[in-house]
């Protein structure tokens, strides 16, 4: 299926000589995106560093990498796709000698599940060669109309009443969507579990303690949307705050689940340090409110993290929780100022929530919704309304990312 991924690659290649790293959780479709240039491109080669041939071929180094591609002879840039290549405990060093070497010889793009984007310190080898692009699940607007973003907000389209309640239940990863069929999700659903904790953490990292982290994320289903208690998680798991702690963060590099932060500045009486937790994927969340709630968290994730890597500006997502239990789901920053305010409600209700209210006063965001799963679709632009407005989940998801 086409992604907007594929115009993205498609104008990076057309715009900046630097690498192209895709990062993003395993089989969200980064190969077939990867893939899917070579429609395009005069010459093409994929490289897989779990293939023996393809990890021979890497490991001549750079210099005889290019001469074997003849890239000092072609008139036409090549695209070069290296896969996987962060398993290469040398990876980054080869990468910086093959750029410096052959830049602006070749389109150079790297997928990998992990690692890609955690080297992202001044001392970075890397540092002024690579973009990075996050590739995500599918959400409600890249079902309606796969385009790559060139502005924030888009029209209103409306999704068809299948794919929207697909994409709920089945969640954004392509297989399971494209499927929509329980008993293979079901088992998608179970080896994709045992390759990540099984294969991916356990190789890259040095936890040991695989079966108690497989605990950790199965505890973290049932607490989509809800405070991080990581006191809480050590005493039902059996190890110290500590090893939470750094286990989370491992799960977050592997994208298995993401957290948000309080927005604090301009909220007296604010919450500044419990962060909440929402998964990657929403399907295999079991709670409905939850899971909604979930749903919109990885469309926001999704839209702030495709504007920055686009270059569209600086976003955050974050939530807001006072002292007196006031509350909104999600707050979306501009240039590091309020912006959008979001609350998730799975069924209409007769008024907006007064925290919106309260909250939009405070922050002085321009706007605010309720945003509503089991409201039809209207074809009116959220957008151009200012004060608290109670909108359907189809409309203002189709207007993001």
């Amino acid at each position: 299926m086409k992604r907007l991924y594929d115009q993205l690659i498609q104008n990076h290649c057309a715009q900046f000589q630097q690498m192209l790293f895709l990062a993003g959780p395993r089989q969200v479709g980064k190969t077939t995106i990867a893939k899917h240039i070579e429609k395009q491109a005069s010459t093409y080669h994929y490289l897989n560093w779990d293939i023996e041939d393809d990890k021979e071929l890497i490991l001549r180094g750079s210099k005889q990498l290019g001469e074997y591609f003849k890239l000092n002879q072609l008139q036409e840039k090549p695209v070069i796709v290296f896969d996987e290549i962060h398993k290469y405990a040398n990876w980054k060093n080869f990468l910086k000698g093959f750029i410096d070497q052959y830049k602006g010889k070749a389109h150079i793009l790297v997928t990998g599940s992990s690692k890609l984007n955690v080297y992202r310190k001044g001392a970075d080898s890397l540092m002024g060669r690579y973009f990075l692009y996050r590739i995500h699940p599918l959400t409600v607007r890249e079902c309606i109309n796969p385009s790559s973003p060139n502005k924030l907000i888009h029209p209103p389209q409306t999704i068809k009443d299948t794919d929207y309640d697909r994409l709920f239940q089945f969640g954004g990863f392509p297989e399971p969507f494209i499927k929509h069929n329980q008993a293979f999700s079901s088992q998608w659903h179970r080896l994709k579990q045992q390759q990540l904790f099984r294969e991916d953490i356990k190789d890259l990292t040095h936890i040991q303690e695989v079966a108690q982290l497989e605990l950790l994320a199965e505890l973290l289903k049932n607490q989509a949307g809800q405070l991080l208690n990581t006191n809480e998680l050590g005493k039902r798991i059996g190890v110290a705050t500590t090893t939470i702690t750094r286990w989370m963060k491992t799960l977050s590099e592997f994208y298995y689940c993401f957290t948000l932060q309080p927005w604090h500045k301009n909220i007296s009486r604010s919450l500044i340090k419990t962060p909440k937790i929402f998964l990657w994927d929403w399907s295999i969340i079991k709670d409905p409110g939850a899971k909604f709630e979930n749903f919109i968290a990885s469309h926001l994730h999704k839209a702030i993290q495709l504007w920055v890597d686009t270059g569209l500006g600086d976003f955050g997502l974050y939530y807001l929780r006072d002292k007196d239990r006031r509350e909104v789901d999600f707050l979306i920053t501009k240039d590091d100022k309020p912006w959008i305010l979001v609350e998730a409600k799975t069924s209409e209700k007769n008024s907006v929530s007064k925290a919106l209210y309260y909250f939009q006063k405070q922050t002085k965001a321009e706007y605010a919704f309720q945003v509503t799963h089991n409201l039809e679709f209207v074809d009116q632009d959220c957008f151009k309304h200012h004060e608290p407005l109670i909108v359907p989940a189809k409309t203002f998801l189709s207007q993001l990312i």
